[in-house]
């Protein structure tokens, strides 16, 4: 059987549509913006194409069917619609309604183009000086790209942004410089004294002279001593830099970690966890590693040939002159080089944040890739990443291993001109043997210096693209900001009030013109179908994401005028899937207070129905909960998440599907501990089941982001409306899972009753 590419069988269609425009326009007629209709009206994948020209609209259905509309033709307006991952384009006149589209988001940003588009072509219509016009709630099209931008690779400038870390260590840094200074002065002290000994001592001798005893145990001395200052120096130099980049380190980490909890829940769901944790470890720990000991070395080199040209000038200018001839060649393949690294590094860190990623996923999940057998699948993942790494790290490998040995080759080359220049000064009698063994001498030094200054490249740009990496979290601004003057929290009543309240997602639009007002020690119960807009609600209240449009109200003040920390201290919540903590269970039930004593928990975990459970464990609440709450029913980790949530005794409280994922015995026994927790708070309850919300004060109805009705149970089911067809909707599904489980249990038993009948036959 052949298996046909959805995704590429629709390109084809839409491609061949868009020739079949070509066809029906006029010569002088202009394309401004299309459309692609890839859904038909039962919301099925199809292709069709709406086109706006400077003269009219025109639409073709996935019959091949065109149908068209003059810009000219009066009352007509386009309207724009998106929900729950679907997109709408309403075409409305004089008489009403002439046609409608549906489309997915993947369309979003031709479809907001073409809605634009026809509003400047209508205003134009209208007022021909009117030209390019704003249109109202499109501000934002212009800034939809037409591509996502490459990122600029890292740039090694990027490192001295770590000079903000290194401030409260000016003093040791700069001690510390002053100490390679010394050091590297005491190093450069031995050459040179090898041109009275070679000149003054050793020549002389060769020429039948006697030798001077205290010359030769003044300039050994001096020898020593140089080399034990050098060492004395070198020690103090490196432990102290050592200790000042550990702790630059430490600040970069505990920085990035501190930022990275303030962003919002939208960039954490637009990131991997494999990634965000390589940032700030592994990162973290290789910028560490360049300024503990590269960045030392760095400094030292070029300190030691900047006191060495210095030494070599002051000697023979012209002998230190051809020492500097390769100069011109390294610097011009460290250039090349470096541009080509610093991509290639930054490349290699993503595809490791692949790998890391593989992990991320499968160690958590581990219990359903057994469950699923799934083990080989994900060991060809991790080997299928791991092999992309090697490839990455083999191709960056192979430019690498040709410039090291490269620079070698003209160091050698440079001292091998060196010494035949050398050897012809000498000749002609303008420079000593002594003078020239002190350049061979410092030559060497120069060269070493010079062949570990160009190694430092390659770790300089890792470092970079480290920098580059843990800098792309820093600059990232929160979109749920701290007011400039927070108002004190005090004391929370509970009101929550809610203003003509508007959020988008992007260019999708979420919630629209909401208004609510909660009570306090009111229970609300939020229904509706999922996409309604319900979880996104609560979300707004507990600000992981601010509003769009209105305002939320808690006591008469506006939220966004309270510090996020101190106001989330009044807002408990209870997840369809808790989280527990690796630890004890008294410090999970202890998480948002984490100095309440003994006492508190108990009597937190007894009011949540959770103590008679804790004290059967081994350990009691001091047993210690697996990653995830590991070892933990799901009932058990629900009623310590409601313990948790009665602790911080909060006035607003959240229950978003709390007993959804349960059984209906451990849903009884949570909703025992729910009826605790919720008594004298405001509380916003969200339920998959309807039934499990008539205790709600009020229900309160949404639909595509509208709140379409609020009342208690009974009310709203008299009205028949939006919750009534819900609520009938469930009752339906229950008989049905009902009959379907009697048929089963029927068919069990015949099963079990015709073997007993063969069984019988088979003595008889």
């Amino acid at each position: 059987m052949q298996h046909h590419d959805p995704v590429g069988t629709r390109q084809g269609e839409i491609e061949a549509v868009s020739d079949a425009l070509k066809s029906r326009l006029t010569s002088a007629e202009n394309v401004l913006a299309t459309l692609a209709v890839d859904l038909d009206n039962e919301l099925r994948f199809s292709s069709g194409l709406v086109a706006l020209t400077d003269h009219r609209l025109l639409a073709r259905d996935a019959a091949g069917a065109w149908r068209e509309w003059p810009l000219s033709e009066p009352g007509i307006a386009l309207h724009l619609i998106d929900h729950a991952g679907i997109g709408t384009l309403e075409l409305q006149g004089a008489q009403g309604q002439l046609a409608r589209w549906h489309y997915t988001l993947e369309q979003q940003a031709s479809a907001l183009r073409l809605l634009k588009l026809f509003g400047q072509r209508m205003a134009v219509a209208v007022d021909p000086n009117a030209g390019a016009v704003a249109i109202a709630g499109l501000a934002d099209v212009d800034e939809l790209p037409e591509a996502v931008e490459a990122q600029p690779p890292p740039s090694t400038w990027g490192l001295l942004r770590l000079g903000r870390f290194a401030k409260p260590y000016r003093k040791q840094l700069i001690t510390g410089f002053l100490l390679t200074l010394a050091s590297t002065a005491a190093t450069l002290v031995p050459p040179y004294l090898t041109i009275p000994l070679m000149d003054d001592i050793l020549i002389p001798f060769q020429n039948g002279q006697q030798i001077a005893i205290a010359k030769v145990v003044l300039f050994l001395g001096a020898l020593l001593l140089s080399a034990l200052a050098g060492w004395a120096l070198g020690w103090a130099r490196t432990y102290l830099l050592a200790l000042v980049s550990e702790r630059i380190g430490a600040d970069l980490r505990t920085t990035t970690y501190e930022h990275l909890l303030t962003l919002p829940l939208d960039y954490f769901g637009g990131k991997r966890t494999g990634d965000l944790m390589s940032r700030i470890g592994s990162e973290t720990d290789r910028i560490n590693v360049f300024l503990s000991l590269h960045a030392l070395d760095f400094v030292t080199d070029v300190l030691m040939i900047a006191m060495t040209a210095v030494i070599l000038f002051s000697i023979n200018p012209l002998l230190a002159l051809v020492t500097l001839v390769p100069l011109p060649f390294i610097a011009w393949m460290i250039h090349v080089v470096r541009d080509r690294l610093r991509t290639g590094f930054e490349k290699i860190d993503r595809v490791w944040s692949e790998v890391t990623n593989v992990l991320a996923d499968t160690i958590p999940g581990i219990r359903v890739v057994k469950a699923f057998a799934q083990e080989k699948r994900e060991a060809d993942r991790f080997h299928a990443a791991n092999a992309y790494n090697l490839q990455v790290n083999d191709k960056l490998n192979k430019t690498w291993s040709l410039f090291t040995p490269s620079v070698s080759l003209l160091t050698e080359i440079g001292l091998l001109v060196v010494w035949g220049f050398g050897i012809w000064q000498v000749a002609r009698g303008r420079i000593t043997v002594g003078v020239l063994t002190a350049f061979i001498a410092y030559i060497g030094r120069f060269y070493t210096r010079l062949d570990s200054m160009s190694r430092i490249v390659s770790v300089t740009q890792k470092a970079a693209a480290g920098a580059k990496r843990i800098f792309d979290i820093l600059d990232h601004v929160s979109n749920v900001p701290e007011p400039v003057n927070p108002v004190k929290v005090k004391r929370i009543i509970g009101r929550i009030e809610m203003k003509d309240v508007g959020f988008r997602y992007g260019s999708r639009a979420v919630i629209r013109n909401l208004d609510l007002v909660i009570e306090p020690g009111e229970m609300i119960g939020l229904v509706g179908h999922s996409g309604s807009g319900k979880s996104t609600l609560v979300n707004l209240i507990c600000r992981f994401y601010d509003v769009t449009d209105g305002a939320i109200l808690v006591d008469g003040t506006d939220i966004r005028r309270f510090a996020v920390t101190d106001y989330r201290r009044h807002v408990g919540l209870v997840l369809q899937e808790p989280f527990l903590f690796f630890g004890t269970i008294a410090q999970n039930i202890a998480y948002g207070k984490p100095d309440a004593t003994r006492e508190e928990v108990v009597a937190a975990a007894r009011a949540a129905h959770a103590h008679d459970f804790i004290l059967r464990l081994a350990h009691g609440y001091d047993s210690l909960v697996g990653e995830r709450g590991q070892g933990l029913s799901g009932g058990e980790r629900q009623r310590i998440s409601i313990a948790r949530a009665l602790l911080i005794d909060p006035r607003i409280l959240i229950l978003d599907e709390a007993t959804s994922a349960v059984d209906t015995e451990t849903e009884k026994e949570i909703q025992r501990a729910l009826d605790n927790l919720v008594k004298g708070r405001t509380t916003i309850a969200i339920a998959h089941r309807l039934s499990t919300l008539r205790k709600a004060d009020r229900l309160v109805v949404m639909d595509r982001g509208e709140v379409v009705e609020v009342g208690p149970h009974d009310a709203l089911m008299e009205k028949q409306g939006a919750y009534w067809r819900l609520y009938q909707a469930q009752l339906r599904q229950a008989d049905e899972e009902a009959s379907d489980g009697a048929v089963s249990e029927r068919a069990a038993v015949q099963v079990a009753l015709g073997t007993h009948a063969a069984h019988s036959a088979g003595l008889q």
